[in-house]
């Protein structure tokens, strides 16, 4: 799978040209692509800047030479290489258990295109199959008042806990995540519209409508799923 992982990101990488400002996603298959970026810069040249969508990825940016820039200098990206959790053929994403989901749909919406990077055990016809939780997350004083409210739409909440440090895991934006299971998600849009309707609600893992192209590795080649 991890060859999957870097042949995918390998075709994302040949959509960035010179002078593009790129944004950078964050995860285990992102992170490929952020390493095949820096050696394109080395090895042919090209320029471009990178935003980085978390502290894990502005950290591998930087170590691959990669000079980064920002939102407020670059209000507009012209394209985003970042991985999902789960992928459906209607470019449908569950994304987040990284913890970045929030920064990622900033991002996401502020490119001209945006790319994901999966390998085949993350394609599904239904988001929400195989127990996938979404993240959510969420303002930490409201931890409790939406734990409940997401039960009351049907929802099977978890505050996600840190591995390494007693106590729940804290994005770079200072709050926390709840995971949420809903079993198949018929609506990913209606359910979306009614996670971000509770209040301490920041942001949910669901990316409806954001992708305009996947690239899904397999052991012996990249399926390309586009909108």
């Amino acid at each position: 799978m991890e060859n999957a992982k870097k042949n995918a990101a390998l075709k994302a990488v040949t959509h960035v040209n010179d002078g593009y400002v790129v944004g950078l996603g964050s995860g285990t298959t992102a992170a490929y692509a952020i390493q095949a970026l820096g050696a394109r810069l080395k090895k042919e040249k090209i320029h471009f800047l990178g935003i980085p969508t978390s502290f894990q990825a502005f950290l591998l940016a930087a170590e691959n030479g990669i000079p980064m820039t920002t939102l407020e200098e670059h209000p507009v990206i012209d394209v985003t290489i970042d991985g999902a959790d789960q992928v459906t053929p209607k470019l449908e994403l569950i994304k987040g258990m990284g913890g970045a989901l929030t920064r990622e749909k900033i991002v996401a919406k502020a490119s001209k295109k945006n790319i994901i990077i999966a390998d085949e055990t993350k394609k599904v016809k239904v988001l929400g199959q195989q127990d996938q939780p979404v993240p959510i997350e969420i303002v930490p004083f409201a931890t409790s008042l939406v734990i409940r409210a997401i039960r009351t739409i049907g929802g099977k909440p978890t505050l996600r806990e840190s591995h390494g440090k007693l106590g729940p895991v804290v994005t770079d934006n200072g709050n926390f995540i709840i995971d949420a299971s809903f079993g198949s998600i018929n609506d990913p849009q209606e359910l979306e519209q009614s996670l971000k309707a509770l209040t301490g609600v920041v942001e949910t893992g669901l990316f409806i409508g954001t992708a305009d192209i996947a690239y899904i590795g397999t052991r012996s080649q990249v399926e390309k799923i586009s909108r």
